[in-house]
């Protein structure tokens, strides 16, 4: 299989994208296919790193297929886990993406066109879901209204930058269970502000996600259950964090 990832460890590395995963044999395949087809353009230059957490079915064994670099974190804490991830990257420029989520084939490409402007701190990416429906909607509405009121306009679903400026802002932040991604963002545009850059939003390639979540939940899950929005806005709340991420288990 070729993958264009960067396999050899003498290797300079630019890009190293990071993948939290927890069971995710039906989705990295795609994920890690994706980004093989992004990292064309900068032949050897990309690795993907796939955090495996209380994995028990084939995500390792698919990640390896691809080249992938892998390491265990068994933690119940996205934060935990993502900076597990960055602090093993090699690359210059780190970005993160779930497992259910797949990019266009110009993504890397984009985010390195930013970021060689000089005038981006990093950021976000444009995001679309996989399905629309007016309850996925409404559901995202009622969820993204309040983050964007408690965070300010930062766009989120993968993350780009030096690594760095991860590491200046100290990466994700571990007392956060949920929207620890919102806080980070936020925390990056304030970093960037301070360093006369700005927290851009890649516009010309995209990200897509699963509608997991809706398919099991159903379309109007958070509007049905607003306390959820009222979870991810405190940030902290082990029993629903638990219930929408680290014990989710998907039919």
């Amino acid at each position: 299989m070729s993958t264009h990832f960067a396999s050899d460890t003498d290797q300079e590395i630019k890009f190293s994208i990071i993948i939290p995963a927890r069971n995710e044999e039906k989705y990295i395949g795609r994920c890690l296919e994706s980004l093989a087809a992004a990292a064309s353009a900068f032949p050897g230059q990309v690795e993907a790193i796939v955090v495996l957490n209380r994995c028990t079915d084939q995500t390792e064994a698919i990640a390896k297929s691809f080249g992938a670099v892998t390491l265990v974190n068994d933690s119940k804490n996205l934060s935990l886990i993502r900076n597990a991830g960055i602090r093993a990257a090699r690359g210059e420029i780190v970005a993160t993406i779930d497992a259910d989520s797949w990019v266009a084939d110009n993504m890397l490409i984009e985010i390195n066109r930013l970021l060689a402007t000089g005038q981006y701190i990093g950021g976000g990416v444009r995001t679309a879901f996989e399905r629309n429906s007016l309850g996925i909607a409404m559901s995202a509405l009622v969820l993204v209204v309040p983050l964007l009121i408690k965070y300010g306009m930062v766009s989120v679903g993968l993350f780009w930058g030096y690594k760095r400026d991860f590491e200046a802002v100290g990466g994700f932040n571990e007392h956060m269970l949920m929207a620890e991604d919102a806080e980070f963002a936020c925390r990056m545009k304030k970093w960037g502000k301070k360093n006369g850059k700005k927290y851009g939003t890649v516009t010309k390639s995209v990200m897509t996600t699963s509608c997991r979540k809706f398919d099991q939940g159903g379309d109007w899950v958070l509007v049905k259950r607003p306390w959820i929005v009222l979870a991810y806005l405190k940030g902290t709340d082990r029993k629903h964090a638990d219930e929408t991420y680290y014990e989710m288990e998907y039919k």
